[in-house]
């Protein structure tokens, strides 16, 4: 079923969903997918990373008679009796919660232990337990680790280069388990570079887009760490969106309890992204942008390049990205104009 029939369908049969992290940036952006889709949400944040700000963006993007649908639970996923209240008569599953970021994970790796295995298992005990139908969980790109093949086939893995890889590929191992052992039906997103609206600039591990965007709103040059060939697969939100919905209503049987890339299936450098972003703000700000990228050293745990195969969610998901990255970028900077430069 294409993903607009799924929406249809949806909108015709209300389901309940739990959204973990939905105060943060993808979890906000389900939200608002799924409430304009005639569903009961239910989410759950403890605001360690999400923003009040983004719920209330939500709120009067959707209207009153859609947010009285949304059910918000303040906790924490660290705390098995806030997963349980939360998954109290839910349907799906979209789990989102974590501590993201390679450099935070060097850092502190109890803390993103904690969030994303603890957190991780009191989802699934909970989930299990409740008999929830189906659990889709946001997996990474970084699980791919050190494997030198291009572009990042599923089954083909290399070593871990930071913590947080450590985490996000140990939920797969747990899933895998809770699958065999209590008969769950589980599917795992391994996300490549998110971006969108809702995406928090601010902080030592903001995510490149935003980031870049609020210095060139505001005059200052951006930062690359080494030469700016580095590539990656950079994925709009509305793709990201479209594979967790995809993922918790798949009916075909090989397509449960499996990994899969989420992504654009495209690479893109950071210079060339770089060049396309100044563009963009430089016919923006009447002062226009014409300042050159600040070259700085490789950062450590980042892989050289990073692209995906997408074949396996298209073929089992019905997975059909309508966004690549320039078209993302072009629909997505009103927001960043709006928010970033006003909120710097």
């Amino acid at each position: 079923m294409s993903y607009e029939k799924t929406l249809d369908d949806l909108r015709a049969n209300p389901r309940c969903w739990l959204v973990t992290g939905v105060a943060g940036f993808i979890g906000s952006n389900l939200l608002e997918t799924l409430l304009n889709a005639n569903q009961r949400v239910v989410g759950l944040d403890n605001f360690s990373t999400g923003s009040q700000d983004n719920l209330d963006s939500v709120q009067e993007v959707v209207g009153e008679d859609a947010w009285d649908r949304f059910t918000f639970i303040e906790g924490d996923i660290c705390q098995l009796e806030d997963c349980q209240r939360a998954v109290n008569g839910v349907d799906f599953v979209l789990h989102q919660a974590a501590l993201g970021s390679v450099p935070r994970s060097i850092e502190n790796p109890i803390g993103t232990n904690a969030a994303n295995i603890d957190g991780f298992v009191n989802m699934l005990v909970a989930s299990e337990k409740e008999g929830v139908k189906r659990f889709v969980y946001a997996a990474s790109s970084s699980t791919y680790g050190d494997h030198p093949g291009l572009p990042k086939v599923e089954d083909r893995i290399g070593k871990p280069l930071s913590p947080y890889a450590v985490t996000k590929y140990v939920n797969e191992l747990y899933a895998d388990v809770f699958a065999k052992t209590y008969g769950m039906e589980l599917i795992g997103l391994r996300y490549f570079n998110v971006f969108g609206p809702r995406q928090n600039p601010k902080g030592a591990y903001a995510a490149v887009i935003p980031k870049w965007f609020e210095l060139m709103l505001t005059g200052q040059p951006c930062q690359i760490n080494g030469d700016g060939e580095t590539s990656r697969d950079f994925c709009y939100i509305r793709n990201t969106v479209q594979a967790n919905i995809l993922a918790a209503t798949a009916d075909q049987a090989d397509a449960i309890n499996q990994v899969y890339n989420v992504a654009y299936g495209a690479r893109t450098t950071l210079n060339e992204l770089h060049a396309h972003m100044r563009h963009l703000v430089d016919g923006y700000l009447q002062s226009g942008y014409k300042l050159d990228p600040d070259y700085q050293d490789f950062r450590q745990g980042d892989v050289r390049h990073s692209l995906a195969d997408i074949s396996k969610a298209a073929q089992l998901l019905g997975y059909a990205p309508t966004h690549g990255p320039k078209e993302g970028l072009d629909e997505a900077f009103q927001w960043y104009a709006t928010h970033l430069a006003n909120n710097s």
